[in-house]
């Protein structure tokens, strides 16, 4: 039997803001946007090339999922990026005004950059240990 992770729901504040910050600021591709009502859409986002789970854009409808933007982790890192071309990325993402928390360290497991989306949701930016800092 094989099995896998369809998507990762991810609480937004609006669909457009969402799509803007993921799509222009950190280049991910926009799989679907299809309207399922006046005020719900199936919005999936995922990395280019990606094979992983894509993220689904679940504007938030009701109070305590609002709470939950920007913390659906409990402020530990929420989402890993991996990439294969680590400070081609992170001078890209940087120039696109990502927020980075932290500076480049590198790791017995790669090199890694802690970052906040536009809600405040934190990720990892990894990319291999051989990567040469340019």
């Amino acid at each position: 039997m094989k099995q896998t992770i369809g998507g990762i729901t991810l609480l937004v504040r609006d669909y457009d803001e969402a799509l803007a910050y993921y799509c222009e600021k950190l280049g991910f591709d926009l799989l679907e946007d299809t309207a399922l009502d006046d005020d719900k859409r199936w919005v999936l986002v995922a990395p280019p090339g990606s094979t992983g789970s894509p993220l689904l854009l679940a504007q938030a409808a009701t109070p305590a999922q609002q709470a939950s933007i920007g913390n659906q982790a409990g402020g530990r890192v929420f989402l890993f990026l991996h990439t294969d071309e680590f400070w081609p990325a992170y001078r890209r993402m940087e120039a696109q005004g990502v927020q980075f928390l932290e500076e480049p360290r590198h790791e017995p497991y790669g090199w890694v950059v802690v970052f906040a989306d536009c809600y405040g949701n934190k990720w990892d930016l990894l990319g291999p240990a051989a990567a040469e800092n340019k």
